[in-house]
């Protein structure tokens, strides 16, 4: 199976970072955005295996590409990739349907078993003390 990934972010060195860590797991990457909007529409086009996302950006924020992916596939795998200080956000992305998310600045091993965890088990990935936002 190809495993596909969007990887969502303003910041260029963050998705660069995301890129060459998924390469070199084995991951195909679909596409890139840099904001919500964006995400939304390449996810439609190109209905990857999983994304990664951010949640602050400008004009369309991760908020609203999580509502949007969601709606139009429930059963989409999206890690979010935070700042700690975001906990009320993390929350409401959970409620959304994201399935994990990862503190920046991340490690990479971390981020390639969240992503393969993702796809491979198709659920969601037990709380640990370094994902828990209460």
């Amino acid at each position: 199976m190809t495993k596909t990934l969007l990887i969502v972010d303003d910041a260029l060195i963050i998705r660069e970072i995301v890129k060459e860590t998924a390469i070199a797991a084995g991951w195909e990457i679909a596409g890139e955005a840099i904001n919500g909007q964006e995400a939304i529409d390449l996810y439609l086009k190109l209905k990857p295996s999983a994304v990664t996302l951010d949640m602050v950006m400008p004009e369309y924020d991760g908020i609203h590409a999580l509502r949007g992916i969601m709606e139009a596939d429930p059963e989409a795998k999206i890690l979010v990739l935070s700042a700690l200080d975001q906990k009320t956000v993390l929350q409401q992305a959970f409620k959304l349907g994201a399935s994990d998310f990862i503190v920046k600045p991340f490690n990479k091993g971390r981020l390639v078993e969240s992503l393969e965890c993702l796809v491979l088990e198709g659920e969601n990935i037990p709380t640990t003390e370094t994902n828990t936002i209460a």
